[in-house]
């Protein structure tokens, strides 16, 4: 799981060594490469008839499912190109919260007052963030990388509801059917393409390292660690990818964000280790 974060980590720095590639173009091309990679990956994994079966047996939740993912990919990228690496991994941080809030209006699941805490504590860290920067042109980035927790959490509660109704959803097939979706509905919008042979290259990179073999690797982590750790352990991904964009594109994160994001990191990692000790 520690590869996993790893290798998710790599999206922010690659994406500053882009030489004609921007927004929508680089969201195609990486889901485009992550198609192509799972196409690839998964009937290693699964057989051939048994990933065929599952696309046609997934019913709603999985397209449900794969509709989330492609949000995801797609504001990811997107927001990457509009605001450091530093604010979006921050604001991607807030996934679990933003699960527990979501499984609450749509679901009713509770939530228990530590987490309600590390919400408000995680949202202060969130507006000291951000405060000072809305008139510098951060806001929009900042609203793009939401979507992306905001459809992490509509995608788990929609798979939670899935297996209380008896339903298995794959998340590995609807992971390929997000690729799909997002690389059909931003390829209208990245024409005339422009990337040169070394953007495809990385972008290509992206694909099948940063997505593909991680997300199939963490269906796998899944099986065996429990939710908790998996929690804190994808915390790393926002460490992993500060660092990386720090150490090999020149991104230093200025002070405000290395606090708000202390703050954000703390809550969430406070939260989970009271709940994993509570359940314990």
């Amino acid at each position: 799981m520690v590869l996993v974060t790893l290798m998710w980590s790599i999206a922010g720095v690659v994406t500053r060594h882009l030489e004609a590639a921007r927004s929508f173009e680089v969201t195609f091309w990486r889901s485009f490469f992550t198609v192509l990679s799972l196409l690839l990956i998964l009937p290693m994994f699964q057989g051939r008839a048994a990933v065929i079966d599952k696309l046609r047996r997934g019913g709603r939740a999985m397209w449900l499912s794969g509709a989330c993912w492609s949000v995801m990919f797609t504001a990811f990228m997107v927001a990457l190109t509009l605001t450091s690496v530093a604010n979006v991994l921050v604001t991607m941080a807030l996934g679990p919260l933003m699960t527990a809030l979501i499984a609450r209006v749509a679901i009713g699941h509770r939530i228990a007052p530590r987490t309600w805490a590390a919400i408000v504590v995680a949202g202060a860290g969130i507006v000291w963030m951000y405060g000072a920067k809305f008139s510098a042109g951060e806001m929009a980035g900042t609203l793009v990388a939401l979507a992306v927790p905001i459809a992490g959490g509509i995608n788990w509660t929609v798979t939670q509801r899935a297996h209380g109704r008896g339903e298995q959803v794959d998340l590995v097939p609807s992971v390929l059917i997000g690729a799909v979706l997002s690389s059909l509905a931003t390829l209208p919008l990245a024409l005339p393409l422009q990337a040169t042979l070394h953007d495809v290259g990385l972008l290509a990179l992206l694909g099948l390292v940063q997505l593909a073999i991680p997300c199939t690797l963490a269906v796998i982590c899944a099986r065996v660690l429990a939710a908790p750790e998996i929690s804190l352990l994808a915390l790393l991904e926002v460490i992993f990818g500060i660092l990386l964009a720090w150490l090999g594109a020149g991104e230093r994160p200025v002070p405000e964000v290395l606090t708000g994001g202390a703050l954000v990191i703390g809550a969430l990692v406070v939260n989970e280790l009271i709940g994993w000790r509570q359940r314990a």
